[in-house]
């Protein structure tokens, strides 16, 4: 069964610089195929790397990971189990951040998130944490004893998801949207 959600993104991001993923805000973008142009995950490909280790390392494979989607919520409850003051959306490489809808990162495959303009998130799951983020945090609280290593396990279940561009189209901060999410349950 279909369930309805309703949602406001409340931050735009992109990671244009080519030396590293940390985003920074903009107020919108027009979603493409192959997600956010500029951004350092944009294209229909990638390149086969450490989280695709059944495929020959290099060799192009099809780019699940165009779009990074996190939520206010979440990223206040990875920010409490670490045990500092906040986790910026900046800092895990985000592209989008909701708020108002609790559980994103369980969001199963196949959900999608519709935006006014139309334009539209295929899920393609939960974005795993990894080590790059922890350092972007250890670097902003260097006083935390292995907080680098210790988000891994904070974060499993509240880093977000990662989603592909289904439908194109305008996308703004403040736009109320729409997630349309199975439910095996009912």
């Amino acid at each position: 069964m279909w369930k309805r959600y309703s949602t406001v993104v409340t931050s735009i991001l992109v990671a244009d610089r080519q030396d590293s993923f940390v985003t920074r805000k903009i107020s919108e973008t027009n979603l493409e195929y192959g997600g956010v142009p500029g951004d350092l995950h944009f294209g229909l490909t990638k390149l086969a790397g450490t989280r695709e280790l059944m495929y020959e390392r290099g060799s192009e494979i099809f780019n699940r990971r165009q779009v990074s989607i996190v939520s206010v919520e979440e990223c206040a409850i990875i920010a409490e189990k670490l045990g500092v003051h906040q986790v910026l959306p900046e800092w895990l490489g985000a592209n989008i951040v909701l708020e108002g809808f609790e559980g994103l990162t369980g969001l199963t495959p196949g959900s999608r998130i519709i935006f006014p303009s139309g334009a539209g998130i295929l899920c393609e799951g939960e974005n795993l944490p990894c080590l790059g983020p922890g350092k972007v945090l250890q670097e902003n609280y260097p006083n935390e004893r292995k907080l680098s290593t210790r988000f891994i396990k904070s974060s499993l279940g509240l880093r977000g998801i990662v989603g592909i561009v289904e439908q194109p189209g305008k996308i703004s901060a403040g736009d109320k949207a729409e997630i349309v999410a199975y439910s095996h349950s009912d």
